[in-house]
């Protein structure tokens, strides 16, 4: 049974790995380089566990000690009560479910590791919002798409940000950074991928036309919000398809565009 542990100090050395939450730049660089993310809320962490991440330690209010027992219990791993004021002095913001967790990242898989495996996978370039780049795994994982592959500048899934808008779906879709850009799509073509990317241009197709639930292997490329794939992304692909649109409208947020070219990738638009 893992040992209960009330802190009251907020400098206290034990709660290093909860400091700054709020500074993005510092968890950028810190949370990869010492191994760490953060899960916050009570089903992401326990998500992050049933995924195989291995905890490293909790930061509880009192009252969520007994809803997450069965997990505290079967970690082993040390858990810090702190009074809610203090957690919010430590972190740099409210925390408003009341439960964090310190999880241990694992080891990234290749590329042509998960392409080995996949039919249907998202590319994204440069996404760099974290909110985007949650909002992007939950439809991947909620349309069965098999796969994320990032661009070398693309923001990290497991930023406490994105884990919490995917609501833990970054556990459950596999990803890998592609080494270099562009010429990381080429790993994709050669596994037998059709790259198709996704634009407002008036050049593309529909993406109803393009019928990419009908291709065998389908990589779908996404850009940033608002400046879209880079000319050279474009360049890359095999072809370009479009969310067809209508009272003027000419884009979606990324990651609802996503969603939509998602179901369009695994089923199609269904029968009217």
């Amino acid at each position: 049974m893992a040992e209960l542990i009330t802190i009251e100090a907020p400098d206290d050395p034990r709660l290093h790995d909860y400091t700054g939450l709020t500074d993005v730049e510092l968890r950028r660089r810190r949370e990869p380089a010492e191994g760490l993310f953060i899960a916050e809320g009570e089903k992401v962490i326990r998500r992050a566990g049933q995924a195989g991440y291995a905890m490293r330690s909790m930061l509880l209010s009192a009252k969520w000690v007994e809803p997450m027992r069965d997990v505290i219990d079967g970690s082993g791993a040390p858990v810090y009560v702190i009074d809610p004021d203090l957690a919010e002095r430590v972190t740099g913001y409210h925390v408003h479910r009341g439960a964090l967790a310190s999880m241990q990242r694992k080891e990234l898989p290749e590329a042509s590791e998960l392409l080995a495996e996949a039919r249907r996978v998202v590319v994204m370039e440069s996404v760099n919002d974290h909110t985007n780049i949650g909002a992007i795994f939950r439809s991947a994982a909620a349309l069965g798409m098999d796969a994320v592959l990032l661009s070398p500048d693309c923001a990290d899934p497991l930023y406490r940000r994105s884990v919490k808008v995917s609501m833990g779906a970054v556990f459950s879709v596999p990803y890998a950074r592609l080494e270099g850009w562009p010429r990381g799509l080429e790993t994709v073509r050669e596994a037998g991928f059709k790259l198709l990317a996704l634009t407002p241009a008036e050049r593309a197709v529909s993406i109803d036309e393009a019928a990419p639930h009908k291709l065998d292997r389908v990589a779908l490329m996404l850009g940033a919000e608002g400046e879209g794939l880079s000319q050279k992304a474009l360049r890359a692909a095999d072809e370009w398809v479009r969310i067809p649109m209508a009272h003027g409208v000419d884009s979606l947020n990324v990651g609802a565009a996503a969603a939509v070219a998602f179901y369009a990738v695994a089923t199609g638009r269904p029968e009217s």
